[in-house]
C-alpha cells in the first residue's frame, strides 16, 4: 500500500541505507502488496544486506563511534569495552549503566576488545551468521504467509537475531531454555528444522503439540526447550524453579529465560528475580530490551535506566550489553553461565537491541513508534537501527577476516528462502491432527466432564455429518 502511494522510495529496508534509491513500478508494487495492510519489507528478497554497507554516504554517516548508544530502552547509556558485571553491595553502580560491546557499528573491533573476545573457530563463526540469515529469510516467508491467510499469526525477529542465537550458542546444549516468542534463532540453533517450524505454524498432524499451540509457540523436551507460552512473564518463575531443581540434583546445568522490556512490567518478573536471588538459583535472566512492547513505546513502560538496575536491586550480578553485537552477546552469556554455576546465583543480562518490525502480525507499530533518528543523518529511527543490524555488523566483521562476502550472503538468502517456501507448501498439504487429541496430554485418566464433552462432540459431528466428512473416521477413537 505504501509503495503504491510513493512509487519512488529513498531507502532500502534490508540495510536501512538512505543513499540507495529503489524504483518501484506500479505493477511491481501491486504484486508485492499482498493486502491492504501496510507492509514494510525489502524490495529484493534475496539481495545481500552486506552489499549496501560500503557506500561512501553510509561510511560518512555511520562512524561506529557515537558517544551514546541511543538505544530506545536506555537512551543515555554509553558504550564500553569492559565486560563488567555489577555486583550488589560490592560495586559502585553509576546512575546510568554502560553498554558492553566488542564490535562497533562498522564491524570493527573496539579498543580493548581483545581481552574479552570469545575464542570461536571459523566454522562456528560462519554458523552464527548463517543462522541469523536463515531466521531473516524464514521470517519474511512466514510473515507473508500470514498476510496471505495461510497461517493465523506470526512474530518476526528482525533486528534482534543476535540476541537469541548468540546467547543460545554460548550455553551447554543441555541447559534449559525458556523462550518468550521471539527466539526462532535459538530454536534453530538447538536443532529445529524449517520443516519443524512450518509444521507447527500450520498446526498439522506432524506438529508434536497436535496444533494446540499458537504459531511459533514451540518446545522440545529432547532439546531442553520449555514450550513457549503467551502468558507473558510466566517463564521467569518457571526458570527460577527449574534451575533450583537442577541445583538440588547437583548437575552442571543452568536455565536461561528470555523476556522483553514489556514483559518486565508483569508481576511475575520481579517475583522470579527475588525467588532466584534468595534461593541462589543458577538462572540467567536474559532481557531483550528492543524499545517497544505491543502497541507501547518504552516511555510508557518505565522512566528508570532500562531494566538492568532491577537485577542489582534484587541482589544479582548484572550487565548491560549491545544486543546487536554477536560477539558481545556470546561473551557475556558465556561469562554469566560461569557465574551462575561457580557462584550458585542468578545473573541478569539486559541486551539492548531494536525491534525493526511490528510486534506481531496483529500490531500496527506506526501508531506508537518514534520516527526521529537518535543521531543526525538518518531518515528515521528505523533506518538508523536497520543499518546497525546484527547481520550487517557481524557480516562486516567476518568479511574483514575473509570468512564472508556479498555473494555468499546472497547464496544463503536464496537457499533459506527456497527452503522456507518448500517447507510451508509441504506443511499445508499434510493432514490435520486427529480430533481425539482435544482430550489428550493433560490428564492421565479423563474425568467425567471430559467424557461428557467427548460425547457431545461426537453427537454434534454425527448430526452434521455432511459438514464433517473428513473427520468421521476419527470418531471411532472418541
Amino acid at each position: 500500500a505504501d509503495s503504491l502511494q510513493r512509487p519512488m522510495k529513498r531507502f532500502h529496508p534490508a540495510a536501512g541505507c538512505g543513499a540507495t534509491r529503489i524504483h518501484f513500478s506500479m505493477r511491481t508494487a501491486a504484486r508485492k502488496c499482498r493486502s491492504a495492510v501496510k507492509l514494510w519489507r525489502p524490495a529484493s528478497r534475496a539481495r545481500s544486506a552486506l552489499a549496501y554497507i560500503s557506500e561512501p554516504e553510509h561510511e560518512a554517516r555511520c562512524t561506529g563511534n557515537e558517544p551514546e548508544a541511543g538505544f530506545v530502552g536506555a537512551p543515555g547509556s554509553r558504550y564500553v569495552s569492559e565486560m563488567k558485571f555489577f555486583y550488589p553491595h560490592v560495586d559502585h553502580v553509576p546512575p546510568i549503566l554502560p553498554c558492553f560491546r566488542l564490535v562497533d557499528d562498522l564491524g570493527r573491533l573496539v579498543e580493548g576488545a581483545e581481552q574479552h573476545l570469545p575464542v570461536l573457530n571459523e566454522e562456528l563463526l560462519q554458523k552464527l551468521q548463517t543462522t541469523m540469515i536463515r531466521v531473516s529469510e524464514y521470517d519474511k516467508v512466514f510473515n507473508d504467509a500470514q498476510r496471505q491467510g495461510r497461517i493465523s499469526f506470526y512474530l518476526v525477529s528482525r533486528g534482534e537475531e543476535a540476541c537469541s542465537i548468540g546467547s543460545c550458542a554460548a550455553l551447554d546444549p543441555r541447559d534449559l531454555l525458556l523462550p518468550q516468542y521471539r527466539e526462532l534463532g535459538a530454536l534453530l540453533w538447538r536443532g529445529f528444522t524449517c520443516h519443524d517450524v512450518a509444521n507447527q505454524l500450520t498446526s498439522n498432524a506432524l506438529d508434536p503439540a497436535h496444533g494446540r499451540q499458537l504459531p511459533l509457540h514451540i518446545g522440545s523436551k529432547e532439546k531442553s526447550i520449555v514450550y513457549i507460552k503467551s502468558t507473558l512473564g510466566t517463564q521467569c518463575p518457571h526458570a527460577a524453579g527449574a534451575s533450583y531443581a537442577l541445583k538440588l540434583q547437583r548437575t552442571s546445568r543452568i536455565s536461561l529465560c528470555y523476556f522483553g522490556d514489556g514483559t518486565s512490567s508483569h508481576a511475575d518478573v520481579p517475583s522470579a528475580l527475588n525467588i532466584a536471588a534468595v534461593h541462589k538459583c543458577p538462572t540467567i535472566f536474559f532481557c531483550r530490551n528492543n524499545g517497544y512492547a505491543i502497541s507501547t513505546n518504552v516511555a510508557d513502560q518505565y522512566v528508570s535506566d532500562g531494566v538492568a538496575p532491577r537485577g542489582i536491586a534484587f541482589g544479582m550480578p548484572t550487565i548491560r550489553i549491545d544486543g546487536n553485537d554477536m560477539l558481545a552477546v556470546f561473551a557475556a552469556t558465556q561469562r554469566a553461565r560461569e557465574i551462575a554455576l561457580q557462584e550458585s546465583r542468578p545473573v541478569l543480562i539486559e541486551a539492548m537491541t531494536y525491534r525493526i518490525g511490528a510486534h506481531s502480525t496483529s500490531d500496527d507499530d506506526s501508531k506508537y513508534r518514534t520516527k526521529k533518528s537518535p543521531h543526525a543523518g538518518w531518515d528515521s529511527e528505523r533506518a538508523f537501527w536497520e543499518s546497525r543490524s546484527p547481520i550487517i555488523r557481524f557480516g562486516r566483521y567476518l568479511q574483514s577476516k575473509g570468512l564472508f562476502s556479498v555473494h555468499r550472503e546472497e547464496e544463503l538468502r536464496k537457499a533459506a528462502r527456497r527452503e522456507a517456501i518448500d517447507a510451508l507448501n509441504l506443511a499445508e498439504r499434510a493432514a490435520k491432527p486427529d480430533y481425539s487429541h482435544m482430550f489428550t496430554d493433560v490428564y492421565d485418566e479423563l474425568s467425567w466432564v471430559q467424557h461428557e464433552q467427548q460425547n457431545k462432540l461426537k453427537a454434534h459431528v454425527q448430526k452434521y455429518a455432511h459438514k464433517y466428512a473428513d473427520i468421521m473416521p476419527q470418531l471411532v477413537s472418541l
